[in-house]
């Protein structure tokens, strides 16, 4: 499912009609405005992950300073929202100035579509992780763990494994938090002075992995105007966390495992080794050992990002700690939306243990922050959370399923009978002899 809320900022109305029709299929929502005259309010009620703002609104101006005031308000309003700033080529000094001020990254007129498209995924990716680590600590807890014995037992294995810097696989599926997982391990890991750089590995385009993996020198390609360090490089003396690994293509991978194996890069339009010193963990909610097994994944890779493996369960699995964290979750709700929610009625509570929660505990968190933003009492209803119980789907027997049923009823009725079962299922002796052993009947 596409991800990701883009608000465009451009006064240039060819640029919105163009954007209009590119992003759309590869986004959540996309809204274009044409001036920054009523950002704030657009930002209040749009409430996007990504704001694409251009350097200059008046034409008579170029100065860019339009840009950098943007971005460093966007940042005051919402720090978690990132800004992508769009820039013409004289202006490139001042959107590293913005990127100081806290811009995710800048895109050059006339722009690369690819490129537009994966650095905008890219800084969703972040700024929705963001959203997830902030849901889950309540004033600076890091994570919360809950009661349950899987849960407990993982966090033991944290404590003795986070000190080390044994590489680790985390595996679970969508919305468990195991970007969330990864940044407790490097709180309490040696290197927690230092940074964690998170990368979706899976949305990285093929034609820039390497580049934005193990970074690039001036000149190495199209638009390549300046030095760019890579993820491996910024992740120097810290942590570096490849989410999503299992979406990485096969042709690829060799790549990776090279870099992790002798913890050197080599820049794309380089040839000279660079050694990085990194603590890796790569998560994912794929089966790697049905992959590996397909072919569609390394097996000596594999082995190398799996040191240690820590396997988050969903939420149905850890049932206890629902109605926990839907309370974490409206005491950051009410904190951010200034609400004044005292908890969940019983009936709500009932209907939120019930729920199966596929989306897990980020399926959680938006279902608790919508009901905070509605609710009309102070206690959320089944009415305030809106949760529709689905009733599981109708499961169709196989064949095997079917026979074997068919000829226990047939033994059944006729006390044994093989001339009479076989007759009866119009199959001959030998045949039913075969079936009998193959059902062990």
């Amino acid at each position: 499912m596409n991800k990701g809320k883009i608000l465009v900022v451009d006064d240039n109305k060819g640029i919105c009609a163009a954007l209009k029709i590119l992003l759309p299929p590869h986004f959540e929502e996309v809204l274009v405005m044409t001036s920054p005259a009523t950002l704030v309010s657009e930002m209040e009620s749009f409430k996007p992950d990504v704001v694409l703002l251009d350097m200059n609104f008046f034409a008579e101006t170029n100065s860019g300073n339009e840009g950098l005031f943007w971005t460093t308000e966007i940042k005051k309003m919402m720090p978690k929202t990132e800004v992508v700033l769009f820039t013409a080529y004289a202006d490139i000094a001042l959107a590293v100035e913005g990127m100081r001020r806290g811009a995710f990254d800048f895109i050059v007129k006339p722009w690369d579509n690819e490129k537009l498209i994966s650095v905008l995924k890219n800084a969703c990716c972040k700024a929705c992780k963001s959203s997830i680590k902030d849901t889950f600590s309540d004033d600076k807890v890091e994570m919360f763990w809950g009661g349950t014995p899987t849960m407990q037992t993982i966090r033991h294995n944290v404590g003795k494994i986070a000190p080390t810097d044994a590489t680790v696989l985390i595996t679970g599926e969508n919305g468990t938090g195991k970007d969330v997982l990864a940044q407790e391990i490097h709180r309490l890991s040696k290197r927690c002075n230092r940074q964690i750089v998170c990368v979706d590995a899976g949305a990285i385009t093929e034609t820039l992995f390497e580049s934005e993996l193990f970074g690039h020198v001036k000149g190495a390609f199209t638009d390549a105007h300046t030095d760019h360090i890579g993820k491996f490089e910024q992740a120097d003396g810290g942590t570096l966390f490849l989410d999503e690994i299992g979406n990485i293509p096969l042709h690829l991978q060799a790549k990776l495992l090279r870099a992790i194996q002798n913890r050197n890069i080599t820049k794309v339009g380089d040839n000279k080794l660079v050694p990085v010193d990194i603590r890796l963990i790569c998560a994912t909610n794929k089966n790697l050992e049905k992959m590996v097994a397909e072919g569609h994944f390394r097996e000596d890779l594999y082995y190398r990002i799996n040191t240690v493996q820590l396997h988050l369960p969903s939420l149905r699995d850890r049932k206890n700690d629902i109605l926990p964290l839907a309370e974490i979750f409206i005491r950051k709700f009410n904190k951010k939306y200034r609400r004044n929610i005292e908890g969940v009625s019983e009936s709500g509570r009932e209907v939120l243990e019930n729920h199966s929660w596929s989306g897990n505990i980020r399926e959680l968190q938006n279902c608790i922050e919508k009901a905070v933003i509605l609710a009309e009492n102070t206690s959320l209803t089944p009415n305030d959370l809106k949760i529709t119980s689905v009733s599981k789907p109708m499961e169709i027997p196989t064949l095997d399923e079917t026979e074997e049923k068919a000829i226990r009823s047939a033994m059944e009725k006729y006390d044994g009978n093989l001339t009479l079962v076989a007759k009866s299922l119009n199959i001959s002796r030998p045949t039913l002899y075969n079936k009998l052993k193959k059902y062990s009947i």
